[in-house]
């Protein structure tokens, strides 16, 4: 894997890591620290958060100037929901199955949940279309439930329609954020390609490589992953001055990350 690549399994969005022992267990932190407050923003209350994902991984974001032991503090009154809540992440994604593209499934576009819904019609030409928070798919005979076929005439309906979607969205979302990354000369050419642990690349020439699974993310999380690899044409790997470009064009890009890597397992299952 390239250093200039977004993979859905680096969960770390800062170098700073902590640790702490719960019963025989020793659990690791990542901290996110916020930008510095604004003057309107100081007179409200600072706290530290503490969040498990459902990748369960636990996060503490705190204030840019809170101190290393009042971030342990924090993680320790709260070690038994910590580890209570990694638990029942871990038993829930023992249960996570893939696809089997039947009806009632769910399918993401965009951030927002739509039903499968699988129609037969043998006069009509095999097709995907989005309608009613649903995302019907009308094929030409009815197919066992249980079969490889299934998998073989849904499946690929379904990504030629992410395909065609995702590259509409991102060249959408391309010519949106380029004025904001001065320093790239001209369009970047990108192409897509359907990846199991990346959402996006960026080559040596700055040509660009994104995911189709990703267009099932919030505009934000597709903008953030854009941006990250624009970022990569001036800075070519993660060094501070890579993040501090990044921070300058997109101020929350942590947040939005936690967000995105929150649902990567499920934007990637098949």
């Amino acid at each position: 894997m390239s250093s200039n690549s977004i993979a859905a399994e680096i969960r770390t969005t800062t170098s700073e890591r902590g640790v702490f022992s719960y019963g025989e267990d020793s659990i690791h932190y990542d901290i996110i620290r916020k930008s510095k407050p604004t003057d309107s923003e100081l007179s409200k209350k600072r706290k530290i958060v503490i969040k498990v994902h459902p990748d369960q991984r636990v996060v503490a974001i705190a204030p840019h100037d809170a101190s290393d032991d009042s971030i342990q503090d924090a993680m320790l009154k709260r070690a038994r929901w910590v580890w209570q809540s990694i638990e029942e992440f871990a038993k829930q994604k023992e249960t996570v199955l893939h696809k089997r593209y039947v009806s009632g499934e769910t399918q993401f576009y965009l951030g927002k949940r739509y039903v499968l819904k699988v129609l037969v019609d043998s006069e009509a030409i095999p097709n995907v279309k989005l309608s009613r928070g649903k995302l019907n798919v009308t094929i030409k005979q009815e197919l066992e439930l249980e079969t490889k076929e299934r998998l073989a005439k849904i499946k690929p309906l379904l990504d030629k329609w992410y395909q065609h979607k995702a590259k509409a969205i991102f060249h959408e979302r391309l010519s949106e954020l380029l004025p904001k990354t001065s320093w790239v000369k001209g369009i970047p050419s990108f192409r897509i390609m359907a990846m199991k642990k990346q959402w996006g690349s960026c080559s040596a020439k700055g040509n660009l490589m994104l995911n189709p699974h990703l267009v099932k993310a919030p505009k934000e999380c597709i903008d953030y992953v854009i941006l990250h690899e624009l970022c990569h044409i001036a800075e070519h790997n993660h060094s501070d001055k890579f993040w501090r470009l990044l921070t300058q064009v997109m101020p929350n890009w942590k947040e939005v990350k936690a967000k995105l890597d929150d649902m990567a397992e499920l934007y990637l299952n098949e």
